[in-house]
């Protein structure tokens, strides 16, 4: 039964994850990815407020019932307080590099930006390798090498040629592998507190979200312009809504995906987002989907599967959006 609620949590957490690139292509043009990150993150934390509540009640009552000693209860209920400083730089960098993940979307595509992406597993590994003392294979290091290149042949269509480029895709995808990047870098930093019980993953979800959108929205009305028909208008209200919820919930299927399953298999049950994702992007924005796409989806998520069957860490803070 849990294997189960796994799989299905799992599933819908790769049907969000495939249409948020999607969503965040086809919203107006009016939206700029400044104001869409803020109300992004504005939705996010307003999802994860009643899990994060929720969360402290059962933290409390785990207490009382005698299941968590009273340091231990302490320390997941108020350890953030020690690391105030750590959490408003996580909410600036993921505030910043929402707006750049929104910006690499835009130039790469839907289906390109997906497969950029789903390098975080790389930076997963080599940063866990530096920081963590986590071993890295020589299989996974070819397989990573692998990923890399099916990357390349989705992107470049194996077009060798440099001038013959297109510039505005190449700029989009090193945009969003740069953002993935620092964001595993964060989650990198992040484990020693979750591992020391200092905050749970809700927690730091919820702290980040909220302060990415405080900074965000405040930065907004200072330097540029606010608009506020732009709230008033019912079909931004949708897109706001639809990426703060898609955003949000996709990350509450993770956190319940891994709670269900090892680490390793919810990850692979989510390496075909760009499959779903290369669908809707083809039927409803009507980009196109090349043979070298099909190649290099099929060569990235093998890549992934083949890397992740090595992987012996249990990183409950790595994310897939």
């Amino acid at each position: 039964m849990e294997k189960k609620k796994g799989y299905i949590f799992g599933i819908i957490c790769g049907f969000l994850i495939g249409i948020q690139p999607i969503i965040i292509i086809a919203r107006p043009n009016i939206l700029n990815p400044y104001i869409f990150a803020a109300t992004s993150f504005l939705i996010v934390s307003i999802v994860f407020l009643p899990l994060m509540i929720m969360e402290r009640k059962n933290l409390k009552a785990k207490y009382e019932n005698g299941l968590l000693t009273q340091d231990q209860s302490e320390s997941l209920l108020n350890g953030w307080k020690k690391n105030k400083k750590f959490l408003i730089y996580l909410g600036v960098l993921f505030g910043l590099g929402r707006i750049f993940y929104f910006i690499g979307f835009e130039l790469a595509g839907a289906i390109n930006g997906s497969l950029a992406t789903k390098t975080r597993i790389i930076f997963a590994l080599f940063l866990g390798y530096l920081f963590l003392n986590e071993k890295i294979s020589k299989k996974q290091i070819v397989f990573s090498s692998l990923l890399l290149f099916g990357l390349f042949l989705a992107v470049t269509e194996f077009n060798v040629d440099v001038s013959e480029f297109n510039a505005e895709i190449i700029l989009g995808v090193i945009i969003l592998v740069i953002v993935c990047g620092l964001w595993t870098l964060a989650h990198t930093q992040t484990k020693p507190i979750i591992d020391s019980k200092e905050a749970t993953p809700v927690s730091i979800v919820f702290i980040r979200s909220i302060i990415g959108a405080i900074v965000l929205f405040s930065t907004y009305i200072l330097f540029f312009p606010f608009q506020v028909n732009l709230f008033y208008d019912p079909v931004n209200i949708f897109y706001f809504i639809a990426i703060g919820f898609v955003q949000g919930l996709g990350l509450f299927c993770w956190y319940k995906t891994i709670s269900y399953m090892e680490f390793s298999k919810a990850t692979i049950l989510v390496a075909p987002t760009p499959i779903i994702t290369a669908l809707f992007a083809y039927f409803i924005l009507g980009d196109p989907f090349t043979i070298f796409h099909l190649i290099g989806t099929i060569i990235v998520i093998f890549s992934i599967i083949m890397i992740v069957r090595e992987r012996q860490s249990d990183d409950k803070l790595y994310e897939i959006n």
